[in-house]
């Protein structure tokens, strides 16, 4: 599994790793049933602390994108509706700031609605 992680940056890895297997499931890279590597390799893969990745998985599976199995570990969880209240909720703040940030850039309403619809498609909402 090919991640692209920025060592320089003040995101912490782990998000990093969470944000990189997420983007791998919203554009079919996983899909639903394929195994994640183990805790071990990835963090060999990468050069890091297992601890780290273990902190991403325990993300995912908490937020029920993953589900960990005894005999093939980390595997991509079935794709269901996971929006809850307090999803919504970090997801307006989310927005909001983004917004606000944009009109004090200069952008207009159909410049980021244009943004935001090319971003979605190409991600994986077809």
């Amino acid at each position: 599994m090919i991640l692209e992680l920025n060592f320089s940056s003040e995101v912490p890895i782990f998000i990093q790793i969470r944000q990189e297997v997420l983007r791998a499931i919203a554009t079919g890279k996983l899909s639903e049933g394929e195994a994640l590597p183990s805790v071990r390799q990835l963090a060999s893969e990468i050069g890091i602390n297992m601890h780290t990745v273990n902190k991403a998985y325990s993300s995912l599976k908490a937020d029920g994108f993953i589900r960990i199995d005894r005999r093939k570990g980390a595997v991509v969880e079935e794709k269901r509706k996971l929006v809850t209240e307090a999803y919504l909720k970090v997801l307006d703040t989310d927005i909001e700031n983004v917004f606000i940030e944009a009109i004090c850039r200069g952008l207009t309403e159909e410049e980021m609605m244009a943004i935001c619809r090319e971003k979605y498609r190409k991600i994986g909402g077809r």
